[in-house]
């Protein structure tokens, strides 16, 4: 018990000092930008100014935590009304893209489809400007709704939505990981191209006051899932850090760097492996 207090006064004091800056410095600009970018939450109207881009990735993990709050409240409701474990793990699996509105899905297609051509690096890019769809693509997107669906029948079953504060952290860190991650990969990893949202974003942000704030995300998330429950806490980091290693590599091999695209591919492969192995880790 004493962990889980220590955990969410840790979480509280970090929270209480990102407000205080986000008062200060007249944040509501920047946080709007990025959620209005990256989800389907409604967000004020204003011309985006370049001053207002230069910390956008530091409310990008927030988004995350937004759809982790979201994803355990509705799996936590179903439960107590009794929804069958079937219903609530479909309506699970669709959540978080009704929330961020399917941006990241669509460049996971994208890049499956690129990828399964096998064709040169200039090609590849050009595969995943192409709007239309490939039948690669339907095939991932098939296999990734099925393990997601599975997964989140898994996780119910594992009672990972019954009201428990450990677990409902695990759900949340889980959608908070993955684009604190990705934040760090547009300010490190080289960009395949020269132009794009992604290469907008990532050279316009202010590299060194970002860096810090997600490195804070990124340690603090970590200890809060290990600290509440270490089994599975290590378990999430191994196999967020090994997609990251994968993104890193794949997209300098087959790409020549990341787009937005791939970044897309990186967060939902990295949602559904950390998913996967909390679902394995419940059962054993």
């Amino acid at each position: 018990m004493w962990k889980i207090l220590l955990m969410i006064i840790g979480i509280l004091v970090i929270v209480c000092f990102l407000l205080y800056i986000f008062v200060k410095n007249g944040w509501h600009r920047t946080a709007a930008i990025s959620f209005s970018m990256y989800s389907k939450i409604p967000m004020p109207h204003f011309e985006w100014r370049e001053e207002d881009m230069k910390y956008t990735l530091c409310f990008f993990p927030w988004i995350g935590g937004v759809i982790g709050v979201c994803v355990w409240l509705v799996g936590w409701a179903g439960g107590c009304l009794g929804f069958h474990t079937g219903f609530l793990a479909a309506i699970l699996s669709v959540l978080p893209l009704i929330v961020s509105g399917g941006i990241h899905m669509d460049g996971y297609l994208d890049t499956i489809d690129a990828l399964s051509s096998w064709q040169t690096k200039e090609r590849r890019l050009e595969i995943l400007k192409d709007p239309h769809t490939g039948a690669f693509a339907i095939i991932g997107a098939g296999a990734y709704f099925l393990l997601n669906y599975g997964c989140f029948y898994q996780l119910i079953e594992n009672e990972c939505f019954n009201g428990s504060v450990g677990r409902g952290i695990q759900i949340g860190a889980l959608f908070f990981l993955s684009r604190t991650l990705s934040g760090l990969s547009l300010l490190f990893f080289q960009t395949a191209k020269k132009e794009g949202t992604l290469y907008t974003f990532a050279h316009g942000a202010q590299k060194k006051g970002t860096t810090i704030v997600l490195v804070i995300y990124l340690v603090a998330v970590i200890a809060a899932v290990c600290l509440c429950q270490p089994f599975y806490g290590c378990g999430m980091t191994v196999a967020a850090a090994a997609c990251f290693c994968y993104y890193r590599w794949m997209s300098y091999h087959y790409f020549g760097g990341i787009t937005g695209d791939l970044a897309g591919y990186f967060l939902q492969l990295c949602e559904l492996s950390v998913m996967i192995v909390l679902s394995v880790l419940g059962s054993v």
